[in-house]
């Protein structure tokens, strides 16, 4: 069996999109990504399974239909299966994201 050690700032220290995100691990029947946002995202759900937001550096806003959560770096938020959000940045962020292997990236499913 072969073990990866992965380094998240090596991984993306050359990214210059507003927002890039790539599967770094697989877990079952899940996935950890590494994203780095500048940007807003559209609004959307996602049907099959919750997802976890932690982030690295930077700074994540949640938007929620009735509010908003501001995460600095060590934070974490899991937003559950079916809930409308939307995630945005206005500075480069670094998050892990945990969520399905099915789940859509663009956030249709």
């Amino acid at each position: 069996m072969e073990l990866e050690k992965i380094n998240v700032f090596r991984e993306t220290e050359g990214i210059k999109d507003k927002w890039k995100n790539f599967v770094v691990s697989n877990l079952n029947d899940h996935v950890v990504r590494l994203s780095v946002i500048q940007k807003d995202f559209h609004w959307h759900s996602h049907d099959q399974s919750d997802e976890m937001f932690y982030v690295i550096e930077g700074e994540l806003y949640v938007d929620f239909e009735d509010k908003t959560e501001k995460l600095s770096p060590t934070e974490m938020i899991t937003v559950p299966k079916g809930v409308k959000h939307r995630t945005r940045s206005n500075t480069r962020t670094l998050l892990l994201c945990f969520e399905h292997k099915d789940n859509d990236v663009t956030g249709t499913n």
